[in-house]
């Protein structure tokens, strides 16, 4: 699957999209802070949290912010925890559920300089 096959439902406000530089981008943010705190007040307001998700159906992937139910696996989600969950034939009610630790912020930043630097000695 490529990278522009997944249907990417932005949680950022246009203008903080089409910031021109790092500076131009965190003042975005500023300036957005009502949009963001009412996406947040929004999910309070549905005894919800906002998670990040991907899912992959019927062969098509979505990924943005939704909120979350506290039914729901991932509401307990904080941090660097990552989880799965496998809807399949036999587990159609209730899913496969794998859990557990992802990367976390030092991890992926290490492995990013590493492959920084393998392309530059190639």
């Amino acid at each position: 699957m490529e990278l522009s096959e997944i249907n990417n439902q932005s949680f950022l406000p246009k203008k903080c999209l089409e910031a021109k530089s790092i500076d131009d981008f965190l003042e975005s943010l500023k300036t957005e802070a009502l949009y963001f705190n009412q996406l947040r007040e929004n999910a309070e307001q549905n005894n919800c949290k906002l998670k990040y998700v991907a899912e992959f159906n019927n062969g098509k992937a979505n990924v943005g912010l939704q909120e979350i139910n506290p039914n729901h696996p991932f509401y307990n989600i904080e941090g660097k925890d990552n989880i799965v969950l496998f809807f399949t034939e036999r587990y159609t009610d209730q899913p496969l559920q794998i859990k557990g630790a992802g990367a976390g912020a030092d991890v992926t930043a290490s492995g990013l300089f590493a492959d920084i630097i393998r392309i530059a000695n190639n």
